[in-house]
Formats: structure tokens, sequence, C-alpha cells
């Protein structure tokens, strides 16, 4: 089955995956506390906005509360923004989807996004007929395609790094690159896995 891109999100944990059959030549790499997808050196040049986005960020509330972003395309930042400004992450995530709304491409691709604290989590996406931000307890899925809505996920890893290998290794179709996050009350710990890199 192909999903596109989706979201896993469960309190303390997540992960995000890039399932492509349009753009497949792209990898997650690491810049400061912020993990970026972007095209591969030997990809096609592409003036399509939504190839390359941050997926994950590392945030910190005003109060000191670790908090990761995760999502499929240029509302990641908008989201880490608002909660490092103390917006409630279910109100950043639905703010920020209702202002961007889905993606003006041939597919109207809808925007997944989660929002992972060590004690909580909360799950949306923006898609032509709706907006959905729920919070959740245990790990919940959102897809671009075909699970359009949140719904459980069997996720069994318990670091960052293993998340993103259990979503690129998850039997969905086209796999290109994935990352993971784990926040607990030291702080945040992110990671990707790009396959065959």
């Amino acid at each position: 089955m192909y999903v596109g891109r989706f979201v896993v999100v469960a309190p303390g944990i997540g992960g995000y995956r890039v399932s492509s059959r349009s753009f497949p030549n792209r990898r997650v790499s690491r810049r400061d506390g912020t993990l970026t997808v972007g095209p591969t050196p030997d990809a096609p040049e592409t003036d399509n906005p939504y190839v390359s986005y941050n997926c994950a960020r590392a945030v910190e509330s005003p109060t000191g509360e670790p908090l990761a972003a995760l999502g499929n395309g240029s509302h990641v930042d908008p989201i880490a923004e608002k909660l490092e400004r103390g917006y409630p992450a279910r109100d950043a995530l639905a703010s920020t989807l209702l202002a961007l709304d889905f993606e003006k491409d041939d597919y109207d691709t809808p925007r997944v996004a989660g929002v992972v604290g060590a004690d909580a989590a909360v799950i949306g996406t923006v898609r032509r007929d709706a907006l959905l931000v729920e919070a959740v307890d245990e790990p919940t899925v959102v897809a671009t395609y075909e699970t359009d809505s949140p719904e459980p996920y069997d996720l069994t890893a318990t670091d960052a790094e293993s998340v993103a290998t259990e979503l690129l290794e998850a039997d969905l179709e086209h796999p290109v690159c994935a990352a993971g996050a784990t926040v607990d009350d030291d702080g945040v710990s992110l990671a990707f896995d790009n396959g065959e890199d």
C-alpha cells in the first residue's frame, strides 16, 4: 500500500517517513537541532517547492519543556516557532495547519504533523475536506494518502534511531528516508535513517 509521507507520535516518541513515487532521490541531513529532507547530489533538478523542508525540530517551550515538532513540509518551522513562544501543542498545530492549508500541488497533498513532549503528544493533518488535530496517548499515525485520519500504529521502537529505522523498514511502498525523535525530561534526541547511505 502507498500512503505517501507519514508521521507517528506518542508521548515521548515520534517519527516521520518520506515515501515517494515522484521524488525518491532524497535524504535526511542534520543541522543543529533540526533534521532536513532534501535532494541527494544526483537528484534531478526540480522547482517543486515541496521537495525540501525541515521534517523534525527540537524545541524548548518558555517553561523549559523539551518538545519535538515533526511533519512533511514547511509547516514544521512555524509549528516549532509557536511552541517556542509558548503556544500549547494543540494550538500550534491547529493554527499553523489552518493557515498553510493542504499543499497546492496536483494531488492536493495533505499536510501531516505531530508534536511530542515527554508525557504528551498531539497529531494533526489538514486536507482538502478537513482539519484534524488530536491529543494521543498511544502511537498514532496520519499519512498523506489512504491513512489520512489519525489511527493507531504498532510502533515498537524505544529510541530515536530505532524509530527512524522501524518506519523506513515498515511494509509500505516506496520508502525513501525517515527521521525519529524521543523526548524526555533531559531533552530531545533526533536521528535519521537514509537506507543504504
